[in-house]
């Protein structure tokens, strides 16, 4: 998929990535967004997270700082709308998508999947699909105890190395989620990564997985 997407583009990869949460981005598509790095040294990328209290949004802004290391074209951006209540704050969220709308036009955008349980990361879906909807969107997956992990149906494999980048980054910029060792592991991780790996037969058993509802090529 990604060299059917954009091999040969006639223009840079522009990336919109997205996300409710300070890590969201980098526990659903940390790999991803490694590996296109890699392959597309001129790629820019818009990176927008939608919540945190001051200490979670240095943590956010240094994690997006390090994991776009090397790109020169990167702006991001940490908002501070209330963790857990994005339904009761509708209205300045779908503000926030048109003003994004407006300013930058990306050739792939990663979100939120529609189906997910957390009430924040499904309403950042849905207002993705609502605001995009002539451009080509990958909702990433988040592994928790909701228990709403699906069927993917496009698949991203990756290289060992950029795995243990994506791990390592997570575990060493988000200090504040170590008290959650009940799932903020290496263990869970690399858990998923290797299931998902298994899903599309990748060589290094390693991938990451997303939900293309529309693809036009």
């Amino acid at each position: 998929m990604l060299s059917l997407a954009f091999a040969g583009a006639q223009e840079p990869l522009r990336l919109l990535c997205l996300g409710a949460h300070p890590d969201d981005i980098e526990i659903g598509c940390g790999g991803t967004i490694l590996r296109l790095a890699a392959e597309h040294k001129n790629m820019s990328v818009r990176w927008l997270v939608f919540s945190g209290d001051e200490h979670r949004r240095q943590e956010a802004a240094a994690a997006a700082r390090w994991f776009l290391g090397g790109l020169a074209e990167v702006e991001i951006e940490i908002r501070d709308f209330r963790d857990g209540f994005f339904p009761s704050q509708h209205a300045a969220l779908k503000e926030e998508f048109e003003r994004l709308k407006r300013q930058y036009r990306p050739s792939l955008v990663l979100t939120h999947c529609r189906d997910d349980l957390h009430q924040d990361h499904r309403l950042v879906a849905e207002l993705t699909y609502n605001t995009f909807r002539d451009h080509l969107v990958w909702e990433y997956e988040i592994p928790k105890y909701d228990g709403d992990l699906g069927n993917p149906n496009l698949f991203v494999p990756l290289g060992a190395e950029h795995c243990r980048r994506k791990v390592a980054g997570l575990l060493e910029h988000f200090p504040s989620q170590r008290t959650r060792a009940s799932w903020f592991t290496e263990e869970t991780f690399f858990a998923l990564l290797r299931l998902r790996g298994i899903g599309c037969n990748a060589l290094s058993g390693y991938a990451e997985a997303f939900y293309c509802r529309k693809a036009v090529v």
